[in-house]
């Protein structure tokens, strides 16, 4: 007998009702439930960060939580980046400094800088190396990942400070 549970999870902004097993990763939700392929499934253990998406702000592996326990909380995802067919910010730096290559790991390194910046928007060179060594990539050499990061973050102060000032 199946035991479930019906669910509202709040991502992107919008409430999606889920019908799940309490064993249900919220990896598995947002792809297979949901539509939300941006996100993706990587180790399943919680060591490559490829299923990183945000949670109540916060970067969270997706494979590691069950969809449950996100109930109340805020989602977000790399879908929720881009609006109206424009990049973000971040994700332009990504393209601008090449910060990706065969992009298995981009959604994963996208959110984890999304959060991050959020908590340490005038983060230092270093704090953003520490910061995305959570993560894996076979590809880039991290170099161009942190190249992006730092080149956003510098934008974003940049943007702040002038808006303080006008």
């Amino acid at each position: 007998m199946s035991d479930r549970h019906l669910i509202v999870l709040n991502v992107n902004g919008e409430p999606h009702e889920a019908l799940v097993e309490p064993r249900k990763t919220l990896l598995d939700v947002l792809r297979h439930d949901l539509g939300l392929t941006g996100t993706h499934v990587g180790c399943e253990h919680g060591v490559c960060g490829a299923c990183t998406v945000l949670v109540d702000g916060e970067p969270v592996r997706a494979c590691l939580m069950f969809a449950v326990q996100a109930e109340s909380a805020e989602i977000r995802t790399v879908e929720s980046l881009g609006r109206d067919g424009e990049l973000s910010d971040l994700q332009r730096s990504f393209s601008e400094h090449h910060g990706l290559q065969c992009g298995f790991c981009t959604p994963g390194f996208l959110m984890l800088a999304e959060g991050f910046l959020a908590q340490r928007p005038d983060a230092g060179r270093e704090e953003i190396r520490e910061a995305v060594s959570a993560n894996l990539c076979r590809c880039t050499g991290y170099q161009t990942i942190v190249d992006a990061i730092e080149a956003t973050a510098t934008r974003r102060c940049h943007a702040k400070e002038k808006e303080a000032t006008a």
